[in-house]
Order: structure tokens, then sequence, then C-alpha cells
């Protein structure tokens, strides 16, 4: 199911990051999340596919060391690859700032699970 939906699910994904990429330094954890509900939901709780996790009201503190991992490749499993691409450019440069990413983070956290 994922190799028939990955294409989909990676061109949606970096077509969120052009969206907000430009203005993500200034912007809301709303705003920032829009990258991430192209698969986990706009709610948090209505993943793409049902191997994506349900994020929303997710730990701070988690959130946050999982974007990490998967930023520096740490955590790699097949749904982290999409992620991936999305958090960190092709020549390996983080796509937002430690502090979207902790913005981004508290957002996650605070949406109701």
């Amino acid at each position: 199911m994922i190799k028939k939906y990955g294409k989909t699910i990676i061109l949606s994904a970096m077509l969120a990051v052009v969206a907000v990429g430009s203005v993500a330094s200034a912007a809301s954890g709303k705003r920032l999340y829009m990258t991430c509900s192209a698969c986990h939901g706009k709610d948090g709780k209505t993943p793409l596919m049902p191997a994506y996790p349900k994020i929303a009201g997710q730990n701070k503190a988690y959130v946050l060391q999982q974007i990490k991992d998967i930023m520096t490749g740490a955590r790699a499993n097949g749904q982290s690859v999409a992620m991936k691409g999305v958090l960190v450019s092709p020549d390996g440069k983080p796509r937002f700032s430690d502090e979207d990413l902790d913005v981004l983070a508290d957002y996650v956290a605070k949406m109701a699970p």
C-alpha cells in the first residue's frame, strides 16, 4: 500500500513545503502544521494511511525528538522516508529552523487527541 501511494504522499508533502517553506520562520504552529496535514490529517487524528500515526495531543518533547531523529537518520523506517524529504533538502540542509520545529511540536501537543 505504501508503494501505491508513495509518490502521491511525497508530492503532496513537497508541495506543502513549497507553500510554507518561504515563510516558515515567521509562521505559527498552525501554518507549519499544514506540511504535516498531508499525511497526518488536518486534525492530526485522520492519517492518509493506517501506517501513519495519529499525532494530535502527543507529548511535545516526543514529537520534537521524533522529528530530529528522522532528520538525522536515527529513525529511518518506511514511513519516515517521506517525512525526511519534507524536513531536509537534498543537500542535507534542514528546511526548518529549530525554532520552527519547537513551535510545530508545541502546536501538535496542544491539538485535541
